[in-house]
């Protein structure tokens, strides 16, 4: 029977052997989603400003909700809740997506040359994609309103790196749990939809009483998402021992999620 490796290093060499197989299905992914629709890929740009539009207008004007910065315009909580939104919505579209990843490809699994370990990395390139297609509608929001982003902006790509790692591992734990308990997907589900409310995308963490606090910060999504505004609204420089803290336990996430996807890869085609 063949031996899949667990280790540290056989993660990041099988993510670089593969890069090529794994651009192409990241194009493919991303394509497929649009192929059909008489917009095509545009629909990723119009998403999000219309989720944007909508939950601007319920927070700010229906629940008159605003956001502790100085500037109560609903302008400024746009930006600030598009924010954290890109970030939550990386998160959510790739865990939301892992318990079925492999129920979805039975046709590779039986395949002993195929690198089943990809998968993963194949949401996360989408989701990314949309993460970046986002982003670009805010800066373009920001400077149409603002103008230039501060400086500390050119230091979000350092945010990404305990942000993928953290994906990935989760991504890899639950595709694999999920070929074996079919109920994971819903589970998830339910777990991500919550998560929306308990991490502070909606609210500034200022607003949660004190007790409480220690909690959301609990949630890894919490400081990256405060990290990414203060980066790009705010001007504040990365927090790096919070930074390189996150990465360590993000790094040992992904590993132990990889090693549990390798360790039980070999029961997927019994079970499927």
């Amino acid at each position: 029977m063949q031996k899949f490796s667990t280790s540290p290093a056989a993660m990041f060499k099988s993510l670089w052997c593969n890069k090529s197989l794994i651009r192409v299905l990241v194009v493919r992914e991303v394509a497929g989603r649009y192929r059909g629709s008489a917009l095509g890929i545009l629909w990723s740009f119009f998403n999000p400003i219309f989720m944007l539009t909508v939950y601007t207008f319920v927070f700010s004007v229906v629940f008159k909700a605003r956001w502790a910065v100085g500037d109560e315009s609903k302008t400024m909580f746009a930006l600030v809740l598009f924010a954290g939104l890109i970030v939550f919505n990386l998160f959510a579209e790739c865990v939301g997506q892992a318990p079925s990843l492999i129920l979805a490809n039975t046709n590779y699994v039986k395949k002993v040359v195929f690198p089943l370990e990809i998968f993963p990395w194949i949401s996360f390139g989408a989701a990314l994609f949309h993460a970046l297609v986002s982003l670009v509608v805010w800066l373009i929001f920001y400077i149409m309103v603002l103008g230039v982003p501060h400086p500390t902006a050119l230091f979000l790509p350092l945010l990404l790196v305990p942000m993928t790692l953290l994906v990935m591992g989760l991504s890899w734990f639950l595709a694999a749990l999920g070929v074996f308990l079919r109920d994971v997907s819903q589970i998830v589900g339910v777990i991500v939809s919550t998560l929306m409310f308990l991490t502070p995308i909606f609210y500034p963490l200022s607003a949660i009483p004190q007790k409480y606090r220690v909690y959301i910060y609990l949630n890894p999504l919490t400081f990256i998402i405060e990290q990414t505004r203060g980066l790009l609204i705010f001007g504040t420089p990365p927090a790096w021992n919070s930074l390189g803290l996150l990465t360590a336990i993000s790094f040992l996430i992904a590993w132990m999620g990889f090693a549990w996807f390798q360790k039980t890869r070999k029961g997927f085609a019994d079970v499927l």
